[in-house]
C-alpha cells in the first residue's frame, strides 16, 4: 500500500514540475510582448489571452502536487497540538464533506465544460483569436489529478487512525543528515573542536 501511495505522490509531483514549466513561457512571452509593444511599436492582441491562459494551466495544475508535498494553507493554531489519530479523524471528514464534493463536481462539469468548448471550437475575442478548447480541458485534467491525490491523502488518513503515525509521503528534497554527512567525508566531532579553536587563535594572531 505504502508504494502504491508514493507512486501516486511521484505522479502528482511530476505533473506538477512538467507544468510549473509553463512560468518559463509566461516570463519569455512578457518579456518579447513588452519589448515589442515599447521598442518595435507592434503590439499584439493575443499576448494577453495567452498569458491567462498559461497562468491558469500554471494554477490549476499545482493542486496535486500542493497536495502531494502537504503544502496548502491550513489553520495550525489548534490543529498543530493534536495527536496524529485526531488529526488524521479531522482531515478526514473534511475529506468526505468538502474535499471528494468539489473535486468530483469540478472533474465532472469540467470534462461537459471543454466538450461543449472544443464541438464549437471556441475561440477567444480579439483580432488575433486564440482556441480555447485546449485550455479547457486543463480543468478536468487537473481536477482528475487532484482527485487521485485526494484519494491517496485519505487512505493516509484511514492509516493513522489505525496505526497512530502518519505514513511517510514522497519528498523533493531531503534535510541534511549531519551524521551521515560525517561519515561520508571521515570527519569525526573532535576534528571540528580542533577547528572551531584554531579559527580565534588566526583571528587574533592576524
Amino acid at each position: 500500500m505504502q508504494k502504491l501511495l508514493l507512486t501516486v505522490d511521484r505522479l502528482s509531483t511530476w505533473f506538477g514540475k512538467i507544468c510549473a514549466w509553463t512560468v518559463v513561457g509566461l516570463t519569455l512571452l512578457i518579456s518579447w510582448e513588452v519589448f515589442s509593444r515599447y521598442v518595435l511599436n507592434k503590439p499584439n492582441a493575443w499576448v494577453l489571452d495567452a498569458q491567462i491562459m498559461l497562468y491558469g494551466v500554471l494554477f490549476m495544475t499545482a493542486g496535486a502536487y500542493t497536495l502531494a508535498k502537504s503544502g496548502h494553507v491550513r489553520g495550525d493554531v489548534l490543529y498543530g497540538f493534536f495527536q496524529p489519530r485526531t488529526q488524521a479523524t479531522v482531515d478526514l471528514v473534511l475529506y468526505i464533506v468538502f474535499f471528494l464534493p468539489g473535486i468530483i463536481a469540478l472533474t465532472y462539469a469540467g470534462w461537459f465544460f471543454f466538450q461543449d468548448s472544443l464541438a464549437i471550437k471556441e475561440q477567444t475575442f480579439n483580432a488575433d483569436p486564440l482556441p480555447v478548447y485546449p485550455f479547457k480541458f486543463v480543468v478536468p485534467l487537473a481536477g482528475a489529478f487532484l482527485l487521485l491525490q485526494g484519494i491517496v491523502e485519505i487512505i493516509r488518513c484511514v492509516i493513522c487512525i489505525k496505526t497512530g503515525e502518519w505514513p511517510s509521503r514522497e519528498e523533493d528534497v531531503e534535510e541534511v543528515d549531519v551524521d551521515k554527512l560525517k561519515q561520508m567525508v571521515n570527519v569525526k566531532d573532535a576534528d571540528i573542536e580542533a577547528l572551531d579553536q584554531l579559527a580565534p587563535a588566526k583571528k587574533g594572531g592576524q
